[in-house]
């Protein structure tokens, strides 16, 4: 049996094995879990029936899961007879994954970066190692990818990654220390880099020349945009598409606009739900049916609405007009994984360390005692 097989194998005989809770807890019938799936209540159920699953996401997907939430809960109500809240709590993905690994426990997780989800495994024992083949497109249900935003006009006539080391030119892009938004600032710079030079040296000689644009180092994405939009500090930001459409179409503040540069990378946020949690809980049918959903056309179009790219090719097209063209590069492609391509750039003596920029960290940043990323 190859490895790809083992893995698919383990995976739904995990999948089976979860599915065994349902009759234990919430919404027990027959049949698979899913909206589009034959459900058979079981004949034992009477009277109003409600049920509470828990979801820990990242700050900038606050008004995406509010709406998800209540299309999933309508969606379920006529599904099962059942009354369904979806808790959320919201911040970056390492205090999510601090939190988890220090009592809470939400259903499904729903976060930035597969590092997060993959500590829940090897330090949490939440879920098994190869989550991420249990759900389409490896566990992530829509993708961004990493933009510029310049003052309207664009002034210093910034279009493409090369600009951005041009003498004169402030970029500010959050310490990929200390933030995962700023890791994947960093693997888009790099990446294409690599991609069009085809050499390591010259990605690494393109990287540094970028960071020595860069003024400051906050230690999150949002200290970043606050530095960019709210201080007037630099020339450029480099942030997700999804948030840069947003940041542009707020009425006070610095008059900005997109430029999407010809080359990124393919932003892949990951969701998954937490076995030994729903199990506990009784929630497996109905978590499990969330995360499958999120993958389905009306949560395709929610995305969308909130100007994150759908995977569905049918939404992706009806939407084209709205996510300009350009090459997508992924993390695997490049650096072969997200955990490899952290350890070798970010983590102590790493390639990051040898740039000489650690004096632009923000001053009221404290030093970084870990390498694993907040937003």
């Amino acid at each position: 049996m190859t490895k790809a097989s083992t893995v698919l194998f383990a995976s739904l005989i995990s999948v089976i094995s979860t599915f065994h809770s349902f009759a234990a807890g919430c919404c027990e019938g027959f049949g698979s879990p899913g909206l589009e799936g034959e459900w058979q209540a079981s004949a034992s159920q009477n009277g109003p029936k409600t049920v509470e699953i828990f979801n820990a996401s990242i700050e900038t997907t606050r008004d995406l899961f509010a709406e998800l939430n209540k299309d999933f809960s309508l969606r379920w109500l006529h599904k099962t007879g059942y009354v369904l809240t979806i808790q959320e709590s919201h911040g970056s993905s390492e205090a999510q994954s601090r939190a988890i690994l220090h009592g809470s426990d939400p259903d499904l997780v729903s976060l930035d970066n597969p590092a997060a989800i993959d500590e829940l495994s090897v330090k949490g024992k939440l879920l098994p190692e190869f989550w991420q083949a249990r759900l389409p497109d490896n566990s992530a249900p829509y993708t961004t990818t990493i933009v510029f935003l310049v003052d309207k006009g664009n002034p210093k006539k910034i279009h493409d990654w090369n600009d951005l080391t041009r003498e004169g030119i402030s970029v500010i892009t959050p310490n990929p220390k200390t933030s995962s938004r700023g890791q994947w600032n960093y693997f888009a710079a790099w990446a294409q880099a690599a991609k069009s030079t085809g050499s390591t040296d010259k990605a690494r000689e393109f990287i540094g020349n970028l960071y020595h644009n860069v003024p400051v180092l906050n230690s999150s994405g949002r200290g970043a945009v606050e530095t960019f939009f709210t201080k007037h500090s630099g020339d450029v930001l480099l942030v997700w598409e999804s948030d840069a459409k947003k940041l542009v179409g707020l009425t006070s503040g610095r008059q900005i606009e997109i430029v999407t540069p010809s080359t990124s990378i393919l932003v892949e946020p990951p969701v998954a739900y937490l076995d030994k949690n729903i199990e506990k809980h009784g929630t497996a049918r109905v978590t499990i049916s969330f995360a499958q959903y999120l993958f389905k056309e009306p949560a395709q179009e929610i995305f969308a609405k909130h100007f994150f790219r759908p995977r569905d090719k049918a939404v992706a097209e009806k939407y084209s007009k709205q996510f300009p063209s350009l090459t997508l590069l992924t993390v695997a492609d490049t650096f072969g994984s997200w955990t490899k391509a952290t350890e070798q750039h970010f983590g102590d003596g790493g390639i990051f360390d040898t740039l000489s920029v650690q004096e632009k960290v923000a001053e009221l940043t404290p030093a970084p005692t870990t390498t694993k990323p907040s937003l």
